[in-house]
């Protein structure tokens, strides 16, 4: 299933000395192998340090019995549109957290700094930082909610955003201006 709370713990390890990096940056590779024996192979790697771990997780006595598999299989099952909707939910999440984190990074970069006023930086550094509130404070909503959210940063961010890009908005191509390239004629051979 796909959330931790869902699942059992069949045992746990450490990758450690990773250094600090901005959210995101980090690539840890993590691989599962099941033998025909029943036994996991779990194995981690940083992609950026070279370090690694492994676990073996054998089917010793105490585990899980038959019966329970098969009771945690049917529950899957049962409850796959449950687990789909929290899997969603959580993806809008972390899509609306990643878009703040982006936006304040980018308009802090040294190329970009330059090309917006004070007052365009500082309405975005505020609504990044109200979005990010808004999703401490709001750890229940729906998928739907944190989508909202989003187009509502997207909305005030947006069009700030595009200026940099050289105008890179609706109106090259969409509405205005008409977009530079060939012109399409529609005739009625009848």
């Amino acid at each position: 299933r796909s959330m931790t709370r869902d699942n059992n713990l069949l045992g746990k390890f450490e990758l450690e000395g990773i250094p600090p990096m901005p959210r995101g940056k980090p690539q840890i590779e993590v691989t599962f192998d099941i033998d025909a024996n029943g036994i996991l192979q779990v194995n981690a790697l940083d992609k950026t340090t070279g370090k690694s771990n492994r676990i073996t997780i054998t089917n010793d006595k105490g585990r899980l019995t038959p019966e329970e598999i098969e009771r945690m299989v049917k529950e899957a099952e049962k409850f796959a549109a449950e687990d789909q909707e929290a899997r969603e939910k959580v993806e809008a999440k972390n899509g609306l957290e990643q878009y703040a984190f982006a936006l304040q990074q980018s308009i802090n970069e040294e190329g970009v700094a330059g090309k917006i006023s004070s007052d365009e930086k500082k309405t975005i550094e505020d609504a990044c930082n109200a979005a990010l509130q808004w999703i401490e404070g709001n750890a229940g909503a729906s998928k739907q909610q944190f989508e909202a959210e989003k187009k509502k940063l997207e909305g005030i961010c947006m069009p700030i955003m595009a200026k940099l890009a050289g105008g890179a908005g609706p109106s090259a191509g969409g509405q205005g201006t008409p977009a530079p390239g060939p012109n399409v004629e529609e005739f009625d051979l009848d």
